[in-house]
């Protein structure tokens, strides 16, 4: 799978993208990344990429022409292999186990991490595919939310987990369907007082198997109420205006 972000903040990426399950996936082939800078694309000597905003207001807006033309350098003019391009936006619909899923079955994905107070909206309609949000609350710009969304697809690429098990149980899987993962406990069997459920050192699979899915089940009761209503939410939608000077959305 090959990703790639358009961002005004490459360096952002550094860290976490060299770091745990991500560094392997990369170092096993299964993952590689490419970056444009906006202001690679910027049309003066200081490489500005934003403006105030046509009928004034609070805040500064992303150009248009860096920003749509960042993105063509890694789809080419008019999208001719009709690559996803997903900005990263308040106002996109939430981010699911199951989406990050569908994510993590695409040959190549373009990410867009806007900042300031926003982005001109004309480069929705050249150039961004869909949107897409981590939650209802505010960032400084698009590059964390991206940062979710790999972390989320990349876990899920065939041979990137030591255990692909693993991930056919966690929350929001088919495994428990679509509720919480259960409770796990490891040694030692008893600490500060506190005991393993007993069950689970029975050595009865069945049993255990079964306590599993109770658990699973009582805890999306208490915890989630709403996956088991049918509604579907796995998560929130997101909203950001930014700190003092940088006022942003996600996207």
């Amino acid at each position: 799978m090959r990703i790639s972000i358009v961002t005004l903040f490459p360096d952002f990426f550094t860290s976490p993208l060299g770091a745990g399950l991500i560094h392997r996936a990369r170092a096993q082939g299964l993952v590689q990344f490419r970056f444009a800078n906006p202001r690679d694309w910027s049309r003066d000597r200081h490489k500005s990429v934003d403006d105030y905003a046509y009928g004034g207001g609070p805040g500064m807006i992303l150009r248009p022409e860096p920003l749509v033309e960042a993105v063509e350098n890694l789809t080419g003019p008019g999208n001719p292999r009709q690559l996803p391009v997903l900005l990263l936006s308040p106002q996109g619909p939430t981010l699911t186990q199951s989406k990050a899923a569908a994510l993590a079955q695409l040959p190549e994905v373009v990410f867009v991490c806007g900042r300031y107070k926003g982005m001109d909206e004309r480069v929705r309609h050249l150039v961004v595919t869909e949107e897409l949000s981590v939650g209802d609350y505010v960032l400084s710009g698009g590059e964390p939310a991206c940062l979710v969304v790999i972390d989320a697809m990349v876990r899920l690429l065939p041979g990137a987990m030591g255990d692909e098990e693993s991930a056919a149980s966690d929350s929001f899987s088919p495994g428990w369907n679509g509720g919480l993962d259960c409770a796990y406990y490891t040694r030692p069997a008893e600490y500060r007082g506190l005991q393993v459920p007993e069950v689970l050192l029975s050595g009865h699979h069945a049993r255990i198997e079964a306590w599993r899915r109770d658990e699973a089940t009582a805890r999306t009761r208490e915890r989630r109420p709403d996956l088991q209503e049918g509604s579907g939410s796995e998560g929130g939608t997101a909203k950001q205006d930014g700190a003092p000077g940088e006022k942003t959305p996600q996207t």
